[in-house]
């Protein structure tokens, strides 16, 4: 009888954290976006570090050209990486019978996007007055932001990664000449080991 009542109330407990949280989220997701930001570091590193007069890190300088070509990439990346975490994402959200827009999805992504896109502005307003140094640092900790902060709507693991994105940036910040070695492993690394973790936690 006692184990009746425990099982009655896990799945009491499993329905109370079905409805108050996204949790259809895919380990597949984010192991498909840290690829998509591997191969854009890669491409913005042959861009930026194609001068053989670029010796080290800390000096770089970039025309007009170089910065359209940055961005495209970057606009690229973020497709790429949407697109696929979109698409595992709404497959695990048929496997699980759930509805994959409902009111706490829309939360979700408008706590997401608060910081993101006020992030995103500000640092397109940084790139075109010439404070390209700062734009990486940046992304990562309004990215890691957006995480924290949609957190509670979402799984318990996607804080700690938006807290580890923070303290990225505010290392990034610190050497400042280093912003796409740092962006490689918080927008690349992370996202895979994360994906990792989630695939073999949740099975998803």
């Amino acid at each position: 009888m006692k184990e009746k009542y425990i099982k009655d109330l896990k799945e009491i407990k499993d329905i109370m954290n079905r409805s108050s949280r996204f949790i259809s989220l895919s380990g597949l997701s984010g192991i498909s976006a840290g690829i998509s930001a591997l191969i854009g570091a890669f491409l913005a590193y042959r861009i930026v570090y194609t001068n053989p007069d670029y010796q080290e890190y800390g000096r770089v300088f970039l025309t007009n050209e170089s910065i359209t070509q940055l961005l495209l990439i970057a606009l690229g990346t973020l497709i790429l990486a949407v697109g696929t975490g979109i698409y595992f994402t709404t497959r695990e959200t048929k496997k699980r019978n759930q509805k994959i827009w409902d009111i706490q999805t829309k939360r979700l992504l408008i706590n997401l996007f608060i910081p993101l896109l006020t992030g995103g502005i500000l640092c397109l307003i940084l790139l075109f007055k010439g404070y390209i140094g700062l734009v990486a640092p940046l992304t990562l900790i309004f990215y890691g932001l957006a995480l924290v902060n949609a957190s509670k709507y979402t799984l318990n693991e996607i804080r700690s990664l938006g807290l580890i994105e923070i303290a990225l940036g505010l290392i990034a910040t610190y050497f400042i000449g280093f912003g796409l070695l740092f962006w490689l492993i918080g927008f690349g690394v992370l996202h895979i080991i994360y994906g990792i973790i989630m695939q073999w936690r949740y099975k998803s």
